[in-house]
């Protein structure tokens, strides 16, 4: 069985719901550097698909259901979410690589992301973790140079 994508396509895409996701697409532009590829929204601007990309990877994104929870608001009422969230790493996030991890850092600081730890050299590369504005998680690395 090969593991490569027979047309060259990504074959693992993180799909991501928000409360809102037509805000989230243009904060995440804004703040991680994304770029909008598509968006499918109903006449009420509910957003039903949308995709972005990132150094050539995409994640979908949308607003499910009127009555889904963002990390943030569930571990407002949830003292289980609350304490997991209480540490600085990525639970249940995506990890996204990037050319300049400090570059990176403040881009996403000066839009207000949550930074949950600042740049760091670990053996694999140089990392910070962040929220963004609903809090999901997100951990950003600029490969260690071979």
């Amino acid at each position: 069985m090969s593991e490569d994508s027979p047309n060259g396509s990504q074959r693992i895409v993180p799909m991501i719901a928000y409360e809102d996701a037509a805000s989230a697409i243009d904060w995440l532009v804004r703040a991680f550097g994304f770029r909008e590829n598509m968006r499918m929204a109903d006449d009420d601007g509910r957003i039903g698909h949308a995709e972005l990309e990132h150094g050539g990877g995409i994640i979908m994104l949308a607003s499910p259901t009127s009555d889904y929870q963002s990390p943030r608001r569930h571990r407002e009422s949830c003292e289980p979410a609350r304490n997991w969230s209480a540490v600085p790493w990525v639970i249940d996030g995506v990890m996204v690589q990037v050319d300049d991890a400090n570059a990176h850092y403040r881009q996403a600081k000066d839009a207000g992301a949550t930074i949950l730890s600042e740049p760091e050299d670990q053996p694999y590369g140089r990392v910070y973790r962040a929220e963004d504005l609903e809090g999901h998680r997100w951990m950003f690395m600029q490969p260690r140079a071979q």
